[in-house]
């Protein structure tokens, strides 16, 4: 951040007619290829924006964003103070082929395209000298070419093609009100996703009214899903208002709808067909206007083959489906995710906490059972304990320092190859010392060579994750 000076105004200064003719060049010459670009000055603000955000953003959008940060144009995810993309100007250094939701009040996002890079001091000087960087933007799906670096948006931040496909899907729902089904493991982000669908919908102005299905018993389920009339059961003394009703013209989000029980399926589908239902204790019909989004970690292909979920509702909640994959099948979405979250973690604390490079190995070595809110917790607990601003390997929970049982499956093996488990000593041995054991120092030695000290085809073939090897190691004098 100390590249960034001081001086400069909150808002861009009028520039000269020179000036303008040259923004005007260069906006002619980008909008001819169908490109976006925006000037920055050095405390990220928009100084110029060409004429095509009028056409993307609405009339008079070029003009209203003068003067605005860039974040609140294409996300904090990418520039705001801790974001990649900013922090990557600020070293001089340009990005392309990035993703970015282009967002303004009152219009839609859009996933875009971006590239970006410091501007170049002309001879001539011409160029405004309050420019400092260029950001070029054009429709995602009008490129080409794989995405090279994170896509941020939405509150999200990620770098794997998986989650592309689900930033487009979200990109692709903003002018629908089909029922969604969003599928994954717990603690990957569901109810953020259906969060993000609602609020970039034809709804965004409706309640979000969220309710898991797993938390409460049937009997209770069905009374918070439809509410009830006074008199209906015992403590029922006055009428209630259902979850169904209070979403009206908004967005329902149905968590857990795997669990939901067989007799509550029958009246969850009548809903979705006919939108109408009735409360417990009343016959009278009301209707409902709530658009649904449901969310599972069960496999509900599955639990419809045991018998124990409804064919027809499954099609019927699946009109859209979206599945967020885990965190350990996106292994390059961890250290994106795990700087967006430290970040926040820094704001609530007011320090400044980096990753050092060792912790961020150690993160991308753990399987992550409990996918980004396990991630989450693990930053939580390391900017707790840790002592300095940046954060090191020994500040990370215990399990995640050790890599996880599930990364040392055949623990037997690794003590028949004269490398202890983590967490173990080797049998028979006497102690520790700097150096180890000579036996257990002999086998990483061996299974060094054998992997031309490539410690990542090492680890794996000892069964052991790249950190818990890094430490060993260190641990036998082998650095």
């Amino acid at each position: 951040m100390g590249a960034e000076t001081s001086t400069l105004a909150p808002s861009c200064p009028p520039s000269g007619p020179e000036q303008e003719r040259v923004f005007s060049a260069v906006n002619a010459a980008f909008g001819s290829l169908g490109r976006a670009c925006l000037a920055l000055d050095g405390a990220f603000r928009v100084r110029y924006a060409s004429d095509l955000f009028d056409a993307l953003l609405g009339p008079g959008a070029a003009a209203r964003l003068r003067g605005s940060p860039v974040e609140a144009v294409l996300g904090a995810e990418m520039f705001g103070p801790e974001g990649p993309l900013r922090h990557a100007l600020l070293a001089g250094e340009k990005r392309e082929g990035w993703r970015a939701v282009l967002h303004s009040d009152g219009t839609d996002a859009r996933l875009m395209s971006v590239s970006a890079a410091p501007l170049q001091r002309d001879r001539y000087g011409v160029c405004d000298p309050e420019a400092r960087y260029l950001v070029v933007l054009r429709p995602a799906d009008e490129a080409t070419e794989e995405a090279s670096g994170p896509i941020g948006g939405f509150g999200l931040i990620a770098r794997s093609q998986a989650m592309s496909r689900v930033f487009r899907l979200i990109d692709t729902l903003q002018h629908s009100e089909a029922t969604v089904l969003i599928t994954g493991e717990s603690g990957t982000g569901k109810e953020v996703t259906a969060r993000i669908i609602h609020a970039h919908s034809p709804r965004k102005a409706g309640p979000f009214v969220a309710v898991n299905a797993a938390a409460l018993p049937g009997d209770l389920l069905e009374s918070e899903l439809f509410g009830h009339v006074r008199g209906a059961f015992t403590g029922a003394v006055r009428d209630r208002v259902g979850r169904f009703e209070a979403a009206n013209d908004g967005t329902l989000f149905l968590d857990e709808v795997g669990d939901v029980p067989m007799h509550l399926q029958v009246k969850l589908l009548r809903v979705l067909q006919e939108h109408t239902y009735e409360r417990v204790g009343d016959s009278e019909s009301r209707l409902t206007t709530a658009r649904i989004i449901a969310a599972t970690n069960r496999n509900l292909r599955r639990a419809v083959a045991e018998g124990t979920f409804r064919e027809d509702l499954y099609y019927r909640l699946r009109v859209f489906p979206i599945e967020v994959p885990p965190l350990r099948a996106r292994r390059e979405d961890i250290e994106p995710i795990a700087r967006l979250l430290l970040s926040r973690a820094s704001a609530r604390t007011g320090r400044a906490l980096q990753l050092s490079p060792e912790a961020v190995r150690v993160l991308l070595s753990y399987e992550w059972p409990g996918n980004v809110r396990e991630l989450e917790n693990a930053l939580e607990f390391a900017a707790t304990v840790a002592r300095g601003q940046t954060l090191q390997p020994e500040d990370l929970p215990p399990e995640v320092l050790d890599g996880g049982s599930i990364l040392h499956p055949d623990r037997a093996s690794l003590t028949a190859s004269g490398v202890a488990p983590p967490g173990t000593r080797p049998r028979g041995s006497p102690g520790t010392t700097r150096h180890g054991p000579p036996a257990e120092r002999e086998a990483v030695v061996r299974a060094l060579e054998a992997h031309a000290w490539n410690r990542i085809e090492t680890a794996r073939a000892l069964g052991m994750s790249r950190s818990t090897l890094w430490r060993r190691m260190r641990a036998l004098g082998l650095e």
